[in-house]
């Protein structure tokens, strides 16, 4: 039997917001692009794990690169936005502070917006601050306008899914373990098979420092760095409209403990900052989760233990220590001793924001090598699915009269229906976990957290896909959910 050489122009290294937004930009061009991602999904990671806030660029260094595309992805977002059918909104947003000295911090981090080309901004009063947020506390704040809300899971997955939908291929579940040059091209082993390539783009966030050893680069080091989150209950919701942030901390790094009101209608509380050794341990612990608690209830008085529903963690990956502290700006380089290869390091927030700005460039430096066609057949516009709890009586009758399945309720919270579960299962990139299913629809994200449906999301991904039960899995390979049979 012959073996097919996978062979490709470029080959992208991690399928995060940032590495599926460069295989977008790539499909424009008539190449071969393929994507190898270590996960059973593109946004298991830090794409996914953070508070989904689409930043202005203030709190960034001007003439930085951070600044620099930061301010470009947020003046560019609406038109990405509309292109992938992106839940999103531009609710503003206040950083607060309490005392002189805090307002001393918000002056200068005006001036550096204004540097930065940020529209808008203003301090302002007490009494402002009431008028934009009844409920947020504070002496005196940073307005910053053009600050948005948005779904990261499913921005990530757009990104990802058209760039699928325009001949991208994707390969999930292929970690890489070894890189070596072979004449004319790259030589890229995985956990599963092995690639060839003339260009490399390592996009591997937190893994970007090994895979950068593998291609000889040696200079940089990820330290991760994790920030625990709390979720409340949509309930919760009608007390912030705005995200609302104190003064930042310096020396951490971070943008302190924050409150920011999600997409669709739950309230983040988060992150910490705290530096740990190993780049996946999503730990949650006691003394964080009261800390964010008190700290919550600094700005938002209202909260209660009642509207907690859900923790987790994420982690950026950091090119700065502990002891050093602060930021480094992100990394995007080539080298002339390693030829067709561009490094991603670094690229923690504002990475979300900045993705597409970040893509754009690496697609610039290749196109100093290299003489792209233009891909005729490019379809920019990726159809998300219809989410029935968002539609007017008139508009949920008309479904169910179409397709039946949207008359059958699978998650209570969420008011998921059975036609929307399906169009996840049966998703571009061939996404088969439970996680998938979740982060593409909502379901188990409700009061609950999928106590009811769980279970039949389990089922119909065991139909669909024809597996047995003990094939199902949750998030990660070896993730199985059942043993044996269940009820």
């Amino acid at each position: 039997m012959k073996v097919t050489k996978k062979q490709y122009d470029i080959m992208v290294i991690g399928s995060g917001v940032v590495g599926s937004a460069i295989a977008r930009e790539l499909s424009r061009y008539e190449l071969k692009v393929g994507v190898l991602e270590k996960e059973l999904d593109v946004v298991c990671e830090t794409s996914g794990r953070n508070s989904g806030v689409l930043h202005a660029g203030f709190n960034n260094r001007p003439g930085s690169l951070m600044a620099k595309f930061c301010v470009e992805g947020n003046l560019g977002f609406d038109q990405v936005a509309k292109e992938l059918n992106i839940p999103f909104k531009r609710t503003g947003k206040l950083v607060t502070g309490f005392t002189d000295e805090d307002i001393e911090v918000l002056k200068e981090l005006k001036e550096k917006g204004d540097k930065n080309g940020v529209p808008g901004l203003e301090i302002v009063s007490e009494k402002r601050i009431k008028e934009l947020a009844p409920n947020v506390e504070g002496k005196a704040a940073l307005y910053s306008p053009m600050t948005g809300i948005l779904d990261p899971f499913i921005y990530t997955i757009a990104l990802a899914e058209n760039a699928c939908e325009n001949g991208v291929d994707f390969y999930l579940g292929r970690e890489v373990t070894n890189i070596e040059r072979k004449e004319e091209c790259y030589e890229i082993t995985t956990s599963k098979e092995t690639y060839y390539s003339k260009w490399v783009i390592n996009s591997a966030g937190l893994n970007s420092d090994k895979v950068a050893r593998m291609v000889g680069v040696t200079d940089y080091t990820i330290y991760p760095c994790r920030g625990e989150y709390f979720i409340l209950d949509q309930k919760a919701g009608k007390y912030l409209e705005i995200p609302a942030y104190p003064v930042p901390n310096k020396k951490e790094g971070g943008l302190g403990i924050h409150l920011t009101p999600s997409i669709h209608g739950n309230v983040f509380i988060g992150p910490s900052a705290q530096y740990i050794d190993e780049n996946d341990n999503y730990s949650a612990t006691e003394e964080v989760m009261d800390m964010l608690v008190r700290e919550g209830q600094k700005i938002l008085p209202q909260i209660k233990r009642e509207h907690f529903i859900r923790n987790f963690s994420g982690i950026r990956p950091k090119l700065v220590s502990k002891e050093k502290g602060g930021y480094a700006d992100f990394v995007i380089e080539e080298r002339e001793e390693i030829p067709n290869v561009i490094n991603l390091v670094g690229i923690e927030s504002p990475g979300l924001t900045s993705a597409v700005p970040i893509a754009r460039c690496v697609v610039e430096k290749i196109k100093n090598k290299e003489t792209l066609k233009e891909n005729k057949d490019f379809n920019p516009i990726r159809k998300g699915i219809v989410r029935f709890s968002e539609q007017c009586e008139e508009k949920q009758a008309e479904l169910i009269n179409e397709n039946p399945d949207y008359g059958e309720i699978i998650c209570r919270c969420e008011t998921v229906t059975k036609a929307e579960i399906m169009q996840a299962v049966k998703n571009p990139l061939g996404v088969e976990t439970v996680t998938g299913i979740k982060y593409r629809t909502r379901a188990m994200m409700g009061r609950c957290q999928g106590g009811y449906c769980q279970t039949r999301i389990a089922e119909i991904i065991m139909r669909e896909k024809n597996k047995n039960v003990n094939e199902v899995t949750y998030s990660r390979d070896n993730g199985q959910m059942f043993l044996r049979k269940v009820r």
